[in-house]
């Protein structure tokens, strides 16, 4: 009894330590959006805000990629597609999204990620879901239409519409790419060599894509206007590489490893009320009244979607971390 007693206390203490990383995470990712604005309407493209982004990410990253170059050669697919979806991917949807519909808005859509996760775990994983997750797949949808305000024939641009959803289908590979490997044990790749090397493949992508050699470099020796207020635009890059980058993508991957894609996808909903609250507080960009109700409808469903799944059998609680995983909601399952 004694070992039991340990073991669960050990694991609530991993839980609670994985709760607060995603916090942390989710108001990182959280004020992205805040200040790469302001460097768009100064004149950046979304792509080139997106590569400077990943780039200087990578380069403060890049020590920690040569001290775990080993997994270059042990998980090479698990590094490419975590760049490509979980980096690349989500950030040029993001972005591109945010030059077309406002902050909260692109957040909002983004974050149906973590009901689509659920989507991954019923039908690809095979693994149950409840009813009461479905469920909140459904007020999920329904805020979404407040939130684009159906009714009024779409008044938000479409292809920035369809730009975040592309963003929150990258989203489902962060989550699923964040938690692979980590019930191997000492085998599991280690969290921050599988992030500096997906920001190393997604910077070389959004290279590709971005073609920064045509961008305006002069626009990040002058500053951006916030909400009328002049800001050195070389500060809002810092900003948003080593907090909304670095400690963002750290933070959350390591809380993806201690809880489970579902767990850490109900903290980072916030992510999408904390950029809301700070696209109205910094940037003076009001929703109106449907959609601050469909924004809530959205996360209400978002939280019981994942709050309700199912919980691991004990024939797959592993060690080294299995306690911290383990969800404990059951339900009905469809």
């Amino acid at each position: 009894m004694p070992v039991v007693t340990s073991g669960i206390s050990q694991g609530q203490s991993g839980k609670g330590v994985g709760l607060g990383l995603a916090l942390v995470s989710a108001v990182a990712f959280g004020g992205s959006g805040v200040a790469a604005k302001p460097l768009i309407e100064a004149g950046l493209d979304p792509l080139h805000v997106v590569w400077l982004r990943v780039t200087g990410a990578a380069l403060v990253m890049l020590p920690l990629a040569v001290r775990h170059r080993a997994l270059l050669r042990r998980r090479p697919l698990l590094l490419a597609g975590f760049g490509l979806l979980a980096v690349a991917g989500v950030q040029a949807c993001y972005f591109a999204a945010l030059s077309r519909i406002p902050v909260g808005v692109a957040l909002l859509i983004e974050y149906l990620a973590p009901a689509l996760v659920l989507g991954w775990v019923r039908l690809v994983q095979r693994r149950p879901v409840t009813r009461a997750a479905a469920l909140g797949v459904v007020l999920a949808a329904a805020g979404l239409a407040c939130v684009v305000e159906v009714w009024s024939g779409l008044r938000f641009d479409v292809l920035g519409l369809l730009l975040a959803l592309g963003a929150a289908c990258c989203q489902v590979g962060y989550f699923v790419l964040s938690d692979q490997g980590g019930d191997a044990g000492d085998e599991a790749p280690d969290p921050l060599g599988v992030v500096a090397y997906g920001l190393l493949v997604g910077a070389v992508v959004l290279t590709v894509v971005a073609r920064p050699w045509g961008m305006d470099w002069s626009v990040l020796s002058h500053s951006a206007r916030m909400n009328g207020t002049a800001v050195p635009a070389a500060v809002l890059l810092v900003w948003i590489v080593l907090v909304a980058t670095v400690l963002a993508y750290v933070t959350g991957v390591l809380s993806v490893r201690r809880l489970s894609p579902q767990v850490a996808g109900v903290v980072a909903c916030l992510e999408a009320v904390i950029a809301t609250v700070l696209a109205w507080v910094l940037l003076g960009e009001h929703l109106s009244a449907p959609q601050v109700a469909g924004g809530a409808v959205v996360l209400l469903g978002a939280f019981i979607a994942q709050s309700s799944a199912p919980a691991r059998t004990a024939g797959e609680v592993v060690a080294g971390g299995a306690a911290d995983r383990e969800l404990s909601a059951r339900g009905t399952t469809v």
